[in-house]
């Protein structure tokens, strides 16, 4: 995608409008406009985020660059949930202690303290049932996680969902309230590996339409 530049810039970044003389402005924002330029020119096509995206379990010793971690959390905050009632709450760790602790209370799976960072993945909810039984915090929290995977393939990274991990400690190594539920743990990092990828059914095994043929 080509954006072209002049003189007179306008750059929403962030929720941000920045107007402001490209040639004349601080460098500080020269680097903002270049950063979010290059960002914007290279961004993946969202089927082949879905098409690439792996389950990681080997990690590089590269640390995260903050602002590449919340434009993925940014990308968490923008998905859909049931009444628009956005119970997720995410706790992003990169303390090398914490991360080890964590990796025990996921029974031990090592990657999990290699990652660069751990995000538990709570929900502050009321338990909210739907009208079709089902309540809503485990849905709309697995719907921001995927929006985060997916996010994070286009940067670069790779991520692990666990959902083999005590609850009960994870909320006390993280000071977790009581009453805040622990939904997933998931590890993001670069990848120090290319796992190959798992064979999936077919979809005439999966969908049919109008009624169930399966």
């Amino acid at each position: 995608m080509h954006i072209a530049m002049s003189s007179a810039t306008r750059l929403i970044f962030n929720g941000r409008c920045y107007s402001f003389n490209l040639f004349c402005a601080p460098v500080s924002e020269q680097l903002l406009y270049r950063r979010e330029l290059k960002y914007r020119e290279t961004r993946m096509d969202v089927y082949e985020a879905i098409e690439t995206r792996r389950s990681v379990r080997a990690y590089g010793p590269d640390e995260i660059d903050r602002a590449v971690l919340l434009r993925i959390m940014d990308a968490a905050r923008l998905a859909p949930s049931a009444k628009n009632l956005q119970e997720w709450r995410f706790v992003i760790v990169t303390d090398a202690e914490k991360k080890l602790r964590l990796q025990e209370a996921a029974r031990g799976q090592k990657f999990v303290g290699q990652a660069a960072a751990v995000i538990a993945c709570c929900a502050k909810t009321d338990e909210h049932l739907m009208a079709c039984g089902q309540q809503c915090y485990p849905i709309d929290v697995a719907i921001a996680i995927d929006h985060i995977t997916l996010a994070a393939v286009a940067e670069g990274l790779g991520t692990c969902w666990i959902g083999s991990f005590f609850e009960d400690k994870a909320r006390e190594i993280l000071n977790i309230p009581e009453a805040i539920r622990v939904v997933e743990l998931l590890t993001i990092g670069y990848p120090a590996d290319s796992p190959k990828p798992k064979s999936r059914l077919s979809l005439d095994e999966t969908v049919c339409f109008e009624e169930w043929s399966l």
